[in-house]
């Protein structure tokens, strides 16, 4: 067995202990526990998906509901009985034609980041009142709320608290007020998380984060059911996706780049924390990177990595066998490091500075103790670097 450190063996330290984005068989930090089943920086686990996000244009993954063109709304948007959507393009603006009805996506959503661009009308009567509503259940207030151009009239009829643009209609008023002036476009980025229910049980109320012009004024809202005029309501059980609807409410509210993304529920991560983990989940993927690792260890020609595999197999699942192999490898490893004189353990420094950060990892999640030859070799090998 060749008990030199190879420059893999080098990457593989480094990304134990610097957590490298070298993929290897290291542990990079504190062992998988029973609602992780990971490692802290585990080079296991799966890179997110890649996308895109230019500067001032959607992301890559997003769907684009309306980009300025007829041919995105007869894609992407319909009325209420099914038919073409009866609201107005017009200079690149998707507009709400007054008693036409809502526009309603022909996709359905549930988890998704929402953005959207809208315009209260100058001289309006009904000061821009709209609404974009998520499942057709959950309205997030659109209308003029720019105080400053409003009578005192104006503001009474129209403003109350809960019903101001950043509003969850009749639930919850916005942090503070972004509004811009009646004519100024305004921009939503909207995080929604639908209820989620286990048969009958409602598990999870959902959320409602809101950007109002770059400005939170909705932290992840718990929703109290679906949003009603004058009305506290309580959850009913939905289906888990419905149409996004812009609201016709009698007001010719003009809208301009509409995207949507779905993303991932909370509940979905089932084996790494959250509140969506599941025990059984998190053993099962364990036991499977515990014998993907064993795999490592079984393969390795050179006894360092031989010995940080096994024991980062011995991390994810505790196995009487492959400590006995860990201990043996690591025996071995610590016999080759005391055969070294000062001058060979120098030429190692950096190697041996990762092996006693990872040996320092071991002993603080159990895995070896502070006297072991393992820990006691690698503090040697470091004594006898420094010398001259």
């Amino acid at each position: 067995m060749n008990t030199c450190i190879s420059e893999r063996t080098v990457a593989l330290l480094l990304a134990t202990c610097c957590m490298s984005s070298f993929v290897s068989a290291s542990p990079s930090g504190d062992r998988p526990d029973e609602r992780h089943a990971w490692a802290v920086h585990d080079a296991h686990r799966p890179n997110p998906p890649k996308i895109t996000a230019e500067e001032g244009r959607p992301p890559s993954d997003a769907i684009i509901l309306f980009d300025g063109t007829a041919e995105s709304v007869a894609k992407h948007w319909r009325d209420a009985s099914g038919g073409p959507s009866k609201w107005t393009v017009k200079d690149g603006l998707f507009i709400c034609t007054p008693g036409s009805g809502g526009a309603f996506t022909r996709e359905e959503f549930g988890d998704c980041q929402l953005h959207l661009e809208w315009l209260s009308p100058v001289g309006d009567p009904g000061l821009g009142n709209s609404g974009a509503i998520l499942m057709s259940r959950y309205e997030v207030q659109i209308q003029n709320s720019d105080f400053t151009d409003l009578t005192y009239k104006d503001r009474r009829r129209a403003n109350y608290a809960d019903g101001q643009a950043g509003a969850i209609y009749g639930q919850s008023p916005p942090l503070v007020n972004p509004a811009r002036p009646t004519g100024v476009w305004q921009t939503y980025d909207i995080i929604f998380h639908p209820p989620l229910w286990d048969g009958d049980q409602l598990i999870d109320p959902g959320s409602i984060t809101v950007f109002f012009n770059g400005v939170l004024v909705q932290d992840a809202w718990p929703l109290e059911g679906r949003c009603h005029w004058q009305l506290r309501t309580k959850h009913e059980k939905a289906p888990p996706t419905g149409p996004l609807r812009l609201q016709d409410h009698g007001n010719p509210v003009p809208f301009r780049n509409i995207w949507i993304r779905r993303i991932p529920s909370r509940f979905a991560n089932t084996v790494h924390g959250g509140p969506g983990v599941k025990l059984d989940d998190v053993a099962a993927k364990r036991a499977e990177l515990a014998a993907h690792t064993l795999a490592l260890a079984e393969e390795a020609t050179e006894l360092t990595e031989k010995v940080i595999c096994l024991y980062e197999s011995l991390g994810y699942r505790s196995d009487p066998a492959v400590k006995a192999k860990a201990e043996d490898a690591a025996a071995r490893y610590a016999a080759s490091l005391d055969a070294r004189d000062s001058a060979a353990c120098r030429k190692i420094q950096a190697e041996l500075r990762g092996m006693k950060l990872f040996v320092d990892m071991l002993i603080r999640n159990g895995l070896t103790e502070r006297e072991s030859p393992l820990a006691k070799a690698v503090a040697r090998a470091l004594d006898e670097a420094k010398k001259q």
